[in-house]
C-alpha cells in the first residue's frame, strides 16, 4: 500500500512550509521590494504597477503569483501591501469552506485593502463563482430564503486588490485566471541569489558564516529560499554544539552530511527514486505508478514534489513511455551508465 502525501515524513529539503518555519520565515522575511532578492523582472513590473496605482490613488489591479513552493509568494504579497501602504488580510483556499466565510472577509475590507489567498487553486467551485462579481463589479450576490421565497440581494463592497498564490497554476479554472490583471511566475533562485539570502539571514539571526560556508549551503538549497533558511538554521545548531559557532565550509558540509543531504541538495528520497529507475528498471523508461509502487510512495507526491528538482538538474526525463534516468544521474550516484542500444542493421534489400 502506497503512502499518502499527508502521511509522508517532513523532508528538510522540501519547499513546503513545516513546523517551525512560520516564526523563522516571519523574522527573516524582507519588508520592502528593494530587499527582495532575485526575481528581477517580476520586481520591476510590480514596482511600475505600484507606482502607477499610487499616482492615480487607485487600488492595484488583482495579482496572481505562481511557481514552486518556498520561493517567496507570500513574502511578495506582504511587500506589495507595504509598498501600497494598505492593510492585507491573509487566508487560504482550503480555509474558505463556505460562501459565507468569503462574504464576511470581503465586507470587512476597507478601500484599497488587499486580500491574499494562498493555494487559490483549492477554492471550491461555489466559492470561486461567488468571488467573480466581487472582482469584476465590486459587489457580491447574496441569496436569502429558500424555494419560491428566495431572493437575491446585491451588496456593494469597497474596492480591493486580490493577490492569489498557487503552486498548481494549471489546476486553476480559466475564468478565475482571466480575472487577474497581473500574472507573474516566480522561478528557482540561482546559487548567487541564494548566497545573498543566506548572508542576509545569517546577519539577522546573529550567526557568523564565511563565504565558503555560505556557498556550501546555497549549493544544497535546491534553488529555494525557504530551504536555504532552513538549512542555515540546522547548520547553525551544529556549529554551536560541535564547533565554535562559526559556519565554515567544512562545518556546513559535515552538518548537512549528517542530515543525508548531498552536495546538490538531494536527500535519501531523491536517491531512492533514481536508484529505483536505474537498478530495478534498467534506467527506464518506466511508468510513474510502477516507480511509486517500487518505493512505497504516492505517485502524485513523486510527480509534484520529487521530480521537478530532479528534472531541473537533468537527472530525470519524462518521455511518452515513462521516466528515464539520464547519464548525469548515473554519474552522480557513481554508477556505470547503461550502454546505448545499437540500432538494428538494415539489409541493402530492405
Amino acid at each position: 500500500m502506497t503512502a499518502m502525501p499527508d502521511e509522508a515524513p517532513e523532508r528538510i529539503v522540501a519547499g513546503e512550509p513545516q513546523d517551525g518555519d512560520l516564526q523563522a520565515d516571519t523574522s527573516l522575511r524582507p519588508k520592502r521590494l528593494a530587499e527582495y532578492i532575485n526575481q528581477e523582472k517580476v520586481k520591476d513590473n510590480i514596482s511600475i504597477s505600484i507606482e502607477a496605482a499610487r499616482q492615480r490613488s487607485e487600488p492595484l489591479d488583482h495579482v496572481l503569483l505562481y511557481g514552486p513552493p518556498g520561493l517567496g509568494k507570500t513574502t511578495l504579497a506582504y511587500i506589495i501591501a507595504a509598498e501600497m501602504q494598505v492593510s492585507i488580510r491573509v487566508t487560504s483556499g482550503p480555509a474558505i469552506e463556505r460562501i459565507g466565510d468569503l462574504a464576511a472577509i470581503l465586507t470587512s475590507l476597507q478601500t484599497g485593502d488587499m486580500l491574499f489567498i494562498d493555494e487559490i487553486h483549492r477554492l471550491s467551485r461555489i466559492v470561486e463563482e461567488f468571488l467573480y462579481p466581487a472582482l469584476e463589479d465590486g459587489a457580491i450576490d447574496w441569496v436569502t430564503g429558500k424555494g419560491p421565497g428566495a431572493r437575491s440581494i446585491r451588496l456593494a463592497i469597497k474596492p480591493f486588490t486580490l493577490i492569489g498564490a498557487t503552486t498548481r497554476y494549471a489546476m486553476m479554472s480559466p475564468p478565475l485566471r482571466d480575472r487577474f490583471g497581473h500574472v507573474y511566475r516566480l522561478d528557482f533562485h540561482n546559487v548567487d541569489a541564494l548566497a545573498q539570502v543566506i548572508r542576509r539571514s545569517a546577519k539577522i539571526i546573529g550567526v557568523e558564516i564565511d563565504d565558503a560556508g555560505t556557498l556550501a549551503i546555497a549549493q544544497r538549497a535546491r534553488g529555494t529560499p525557504r530551504v536555504a533558511n532552513r538549512l542555515l538554521r540546522r547548520v547553525r545548531d551544529y556549529a554551536q554544539v560541535k564547533a565554535d559557532g562559526v559556519i565554515t565550509e567544512a562545518i556546513a558540509a559535515e552538518a548537512l552530511a549528517r542530515l543525508e543531504i548531498d552536495r546538490l541538495g538531494l536527500d535519501n528520497v531523491d536517491a531512492r527514486v533514481l536508484r529505483a529507475i536505474i537498478e530495478k528498471f534498467d534506467g527506464g523508461p518506466v511508468g510513474l505508478d510502477t516507480i511509486a509502487a517500487s518505493i512505497s510512495e504516492d505517485a502524485d507526491t513523486i510527480m509534484d514534489v520529487y521530480e521537478p528538482y530532479l528534472m531541473q538538474l537533468g537527472f530525470l526525463q519524462r518521455t511518452p513511455r515513462g521516466r528515464t534516468a539520464t547519464r548525469l544521474a548515473y554519474e552522480h550516484l557513481g554508477l556505470e551508465p547503461k550502454p546505448a542500444t545499437p540500432s538494428p542493421q538494415k539489409s541493402l534489400f530492405d
